[in-house]
């Protein structure tokens, strides 16, 4: 998927995913800052394609880019902390599910809204999941109907985010984090279109989604 580009800036039917992302954000509502995390290389252009998609929605959200950390905790950590004392909810949100409809937007922040602390949009798991141990043997085959493949945005009451990457910042997505500080995460319904873009082959089916060959 282009070697040494970054996922967000890989180009989707001519468009980079970061530049579909952005539709998305701004079009929920509720959003009145944007922070892009980007590496140093590319923070001009993630800042430039932030203020043309904010132009062409004419949206009055405010818009930043920084450079990120070494992992993608440390990333999020650094957006966090450039965001403006008036947010109070924060959703974090990955560049690669650039295809996300602006309805999971809306249901993250109105669960968050009427009190959950912390919410992430899933879907139910269709495939049977086996647990193994580190030689490959399956020690245990979890509840099909009680998983759920997690997406993004997540949305989180602010508070408790920075409480959560003040302890540390390293796990897979933020609900993790904000896990083991012993707060209920709270799922709520995902998307379908929400697929995450990681191979060439996602990257197809994302064209597919979007009626481009």
């Amino acid at each position: 998927m282009g070697a040494g580009v970054p996922k967000a800036f890989v180009p989707l039917a001519g468009v980079p995913l970061l530049e579909h992302a952005l539709r998305g954000v701004l079009s929920c509502a509720a959003v009145v800052e944007v922070v892009v995390v980007a590496p140093e290389s590319h923070r001009a252009d993630a800042r430039s394609i932030a203020e043309q998609v904010c132009r062409e929605a004419a949206s009055t959200s405010r818009v930043t880019a920084v450079v990120g950390g070494a992992a993608r905790g440390d990333s999020v950590a650094a957006g966090l902390r450039a965001l403006g004392a008036q947010v109070d909810i924060v959703l974090v949100h990955d560049a690669a599910r650039c295809l996300t409809p602006v309805e999971v937007f809306d249901r993250v922040v109105a669960a968050v809204a009427a009190g959950a602390v912390a919410v992430v949009p899933g879907t139910a798991v269709v495939d049977t999941i086996k647990q193994v141990d580190e030689h490959g043997f399956v020690v245990g085959t979890p509840e099909r109907s009680a998983l759920r493949a997690v997406q993004t945005p997540q949305g989180f009451r602010r508070d408790v985010l920075e409480r959560a990457h003040a302890v540390s910042s390293d796990a897979t997505d933020d609900a993790g984090l904000v896990e083991r500080l012993g707060e209920r995460v709270l799922v709520v319904e995902g998307d379908p279109r929400a697929l995450k873009v990681t191979t060439p082959a996602d990257l197809d089916a994302a064209a597919r989604l979007l009626g481009t060959p």
